[in-house]
């Protein structure tokens, strides 16, 4: 065995060992048959969740399959394609057989779980966010294994999640988890399409999420499901940033959970970034959806990337978008790449009569001014 991939199995092992606090997503691809819900992946999932709770571990389980327990129940024919509407009412004709099906299999092992639901608005909002956070932990200490979904019957596009890969992640960060578990169709990251080039190898650890490994998520196509191999990428990217760690692998191998938990090399494996985010900063980053832009100048780029400073109105060129006081805004460069996110002070109305002006300027221009920064520092991350 080479030594990269000794110290690979190594680390594996270590922080598989130390994960006390797991979260487990498992999507389409690999909860739907031909027929809907295949109840015997429900059942594999439910033995295998209850034996990582039996060994001391607070685990909770992502799960999509609504859409697919209601098209079950009713003998729903979808050849020609849903639309909007059906896909959120046969959501919430097979969510409650959904939990059903989970309840059934769980109390084989004499676990108790239980459902909660949520839109991007729960988590965008700092309270709910912290609602959930609590609500998850006072289950833990019940002893309860949470299955969470993304609330499809009543979401609309502002209030989703892209995918249950983001949700999965961003509650992993919610509850500071050790370990992001994303079962799939696939078996791993590859460095070349397997398919077209016999050579291709699978990557069995990420120690740093790169532009490199982004452009490495076309090599392993998933049959279904919304999310595909790049917003799993994502997904780790941002456990990794909340000091976890997060496995992409195959969802339907027999005993996958004992595998990975024994120190097998399966699947790809992303190590936690050294230096953790702080849980508000995430938040900004992770959670919240922008409502604009404002571009900045070279200088402001400069200051705000590597400067360590907030966001003044001098160093603004344009906006785009209409938002208010207290949005988050996204802040880029003049060749519209990224270059933070952050809390705004003003509205964009008031932005376009101050950018590039000193901060001594705002009141003589709009009359008032509440503090001198766009953007406080505090209320900022970089992307």
């Amino acid at each position: 065995m080479d030594s990269a991939r000794e110290e690979g199995l190594y680390l594996r092992q270590t922080l598989f060992d130390k994960a006390r606090r797991v979260v487990v997503k498992v999507g389409s691809a690999i909860l739907t048959s031909a027929d809907g819900l295949n109840r015997d992946v429900i059942a594999n999932l439910a033995r295998e969740i209850s034996f990582l709770h039996d060994s001391g571990r607070e685990v909770i389980l992502i799960s999509s399959g609504a859409v697919a327990a209601g098209k079950r129940k009713l003998g729903f024919d979808d050849r020609a394609g849903l639309t909007i509407r059906q896909k959120q009412a046969l959501a919430a004709i097979g969510q409650s057989q959904l939990m059903h099906d989970y309840d059934e299999a769980f109390a084989r092992h004499q676990k108790n779980i239980a459902q909660i639901l949520l839109t991007h608005a729960d988590l965008a909002d700092r309270r709910r966010y912290l609602n959930v956070r609590n609500t998850l932990l006072t289950l833990f200490s019940f002893g309860v294994i949470p299955v969470i979904n993304e609330n499809d019957s009543v979401s609309s596009e502002e209030l989703r999640f892209s995918d249950n890969d983001t949700l999965g992640a961003l509650l992993a960060n919610l509850i500071e988890a050790d370990m992001f578990i994303c079962l799939t169709d696939v078996d791993a990251l590859y460095d070349r399409n397997p398919l077209t080039d016999p050579s291709a190898r699978p990557i069995y650890t990420v120690s740093e999420v790169t532009e490199e490994i982004e452009s490495m998520a076309g090599n392993s196509k998933s049959v279904l499901g919304t999310g595909g191999m790049q917003s799993k990428i994502r997904a780790a990217r941002m456990v990794s940033a909340g000091g976890g760690s997060s496995f992409i692998g195959p969802g339907r191998q027999p005993d996958i959970l004992k595998h990975l938990f024994s120190g097998e090399m399966v699947g790809t494996f992303f190590l936690p970034m050294k230096e953790k985010m702080q849980s508000r900063k995430r938040w900004l980053a992770y959670v919240l959806k922008p409502k604009g832009v404002v571009i900045l100048d070279e200088g402001a780029c400069l200051a705000v990337s590597t400067g360590g400073k907030s966001l003044l109105p001098s160093g603004i060129v344009s906006v785009e978008g209409v938002f208010e006081v207290g949005d988050p805004v996204r802040c880029v460069d003049r060749l519209a790449r990224p270059i933070a996110i952050g809390l705004t002070n003003f509205s964009s109305a008031d932005i376009n009569m101050i950018k590039g002006l000193r901060s001594d300027k705002i009141e003589s221009v709009l009359g008032h001014k509440y503090c001198d920064e766009v953007m406080h520092r505090d209320n900022l991350v970089l992307l």
